[in-house]
């Protein structure tokens, strides 16, 4: 926009969930709400504002087999903008995709470098495959790599023994997380079942991505120790398809994951009424499609979330956590317009009319 290029947005600006104004000025790109004194060209968007929404859990450059190529991550992360979400949350990639930084009208990424799994313990092609020796000196380079965050991958299936089961030693996991920390980085983990918590938790984790083998146990340590979790409820979804596919060869473990899918709701719930921090994560990439974040919204307030706050888990407090600025006064100007109230209904989210992303509109 040029010095004189104004957008005006007018409605209900919801800077928080009790914080409505009537309107927001994007004045070089930034948020202010004075208007501007000298603006000749003004154009005005009306609605219901919201910061641009969080993915906390997206894979920009990767598909089913690993990375791909520059043009199907670009399409990736212009799918995830074109449904509103403006702030990504990569959650491990083998792809570099800093290519982006230089693209105004690309969603912002925060990365974490690429995942680290044990030996043939995770999806091939995705992650470092190594052995806990070598945890510390990976995290350290993921965290160089990173923005911030480190992914790890907590539990897998074990072929033999049928069933998922933790991945690392909690010795590796203290010296690696305490490394991660020390380089000033955040560290989550991929975790499927109930065995691998306690010793991601005690061992200072961060985060744990789906948490869908939380329990009556485990929880309360997630609350004492504020650990997050991102719950993944649109690829949680997709475990009784999984099941089917290895009942033959592994009957434990199918069985297990359709388990953990029947309880996913209790699951969520009974975490985020203990005080569990819950955000907004939809795994895109890989085998999931982008631009799902209406509905893993959706998926949250079906868990018991109260609406707000599961729109609070994608917006105010998912930019908090991830230190990212909101609609405040010079802020970059990235927000999501839509017709109706999104607190009274969140499905709402699903059908925006203005997105605004660097103080342009891009949709």
């Amino acid at each position: 926009m040029n010095d004189h290029a104004v957008l005006h947005v007018k409605g209900r600006i919801l800077v928080g969930p009790e914080d409505i104004r009537d309107d927001l000025w994007i004045i070089d790109g930034r948020v202010s709400y004075d208007r501007p004194a000298t603006a000749r060209d003004i154009r005005t968007v009306e609605g219901w504002a919201l910061p641009g929404l969080v993915d906390a859990h997206c894979h920009v450059g990767l598909g089913p087999h690993g990375p791909v190529d520059k043009d199907v991550a670009e399409k990736q992360a212009l799918t995830d903008r074109d449904a509103g979400t403006l702030l990504l949350r990569d959650a491990g990639s083998p792809s570099d995709t800093r290519w982006t930084d230089a693209r105004d009208d690309l969603p912002k990424i925060i990365r974490a470098g690429r995942h680290i799994a044990r030996t043939r313990r995770y999806i091939r092609g995705y992650a470092h495959e190594i052995e806990p020796e070598d945890l510390t000196a990976y995290v350290a380079q993921e965290a160089e790599r990173g923005d911030g965050w480190v992914k790890l991958v907590g539990d897998w299936i074990d072929r033999e023994a049928g069933d998922l089961t933790p991945t690392w030693p909690r010795d590796a996991l203290e010296s690696a997380i305490a490394e991660a920390h020390r380089l000033g980085a955040r560290v989550t983990a991929h975790c499927f079942s109930e065995d691998s918590l306690r010793d991601l938790v005690e061992a200072g984790i961060d985060c744990i991505e789906h948490a869908t083998g939380l329990t009556d146990d485990t929880i309360p340590l997630f609350a004492d120790r504020g650990v997050a979790i991102v719950p993944t409820l649109v690829n949680i979804g997709t475990f009784p398809t999984l099941a089917a596919g290895g009942e033959t060869k592994y009957p434990r473990w199918a069985a297990h994951m359709r388990r953990l899918h029947e309880r996913r709701y209790d699951t969520v719930r009974n975490a985020y009424d203990a005080g569990v921090p819950v955000y907004v994560g939809t795994d895109a990439g890989g085998t999931l499609p982008h631009g799902l974040v209406a509905d893993e919204v959706t998926e949250l307030v079906t868990a018991g979330l109260p609406p707000v706050e599961a729109l609070a888990a994608t917006t105010w407090k998912a930019r908090e956590w991830l230190g990212r600025p909101g609609l405040t006064e010079g802020a970059p100007a990235d927000l999501v317009v839509y017709a109706q109230d999104p607190r009274t209904d969140v499905r709402v989210l699903a059908d925006p009319s203005h997105v605004v992303l660097n103080g342009r509109a891009v949709r």
